[in-house]
């Protein structure tokens, strides 16, 4: 029987080195992240499906979306507006669990961050929705990684 994971347990991370050579640094402060994978519907019509469509995987795309506490001193935010701001890449890992921990597994990509909305609630801390997707690296395509 596996293991039931909560939220709590999954763990997001960028890199603060090189490809070759990560340090991956926990981002803390997030919270309701949201990792979405998909890959598009290629139809085939032919006459030898008996008047069927049948359906075949296209390319894949990704994006992680997530919300995560304004803290201007927190290196992880910073990291994260930075990108934002200056228009550069940000590697990215999402994991099930501790980068450190044997078999978690998630996505390991070089990421454009496309979205930083701050949200000022009455009530609640300021946040930001952060919007990541998987951009150009001459180092790796995106993967599924496993520790």
């Amino acid at each position: 029987m596996a293991a039931n994971l909560t939220g709590l347990d999954a763990k997001i991370y960028y890199n603060a080195n090189t490809y070759a050579s990560p340090t991956w640094t926990e981002i803390a402060n997030v919270k309701d992240v949201t990792l979405s994978l998909e890959a598009t519907d290629i139809a085939v019509a032919n006459r030898s499906a008996s008047g069927w469509t049948e359906h075949i995987q296209g390319l894949k795309d990704g994006e992680v979306s997530f919300s995560v506490d304004w803290d201007t001193a927190a290196a992880g935010f910073s990291s994260i507006k930075d990108a934002f701001f200056n228009s550069t890449d940000l590697e990215m890992l999402v994991l099930d669990g501790p980068q450190t921990a044997s078999g978690k597994q998630g996505l390991r990509a070089t990421m454009q961050v496309l979205s930083f909305t701050r949200n000022e609630p009455l009530e609640d801390v300021l946040t930001v929705d952060v919007t990541v997707k998987p951009t150009p690296n001459s180092d790796a395509n995106p993967e599924w990684y496993t520790s």
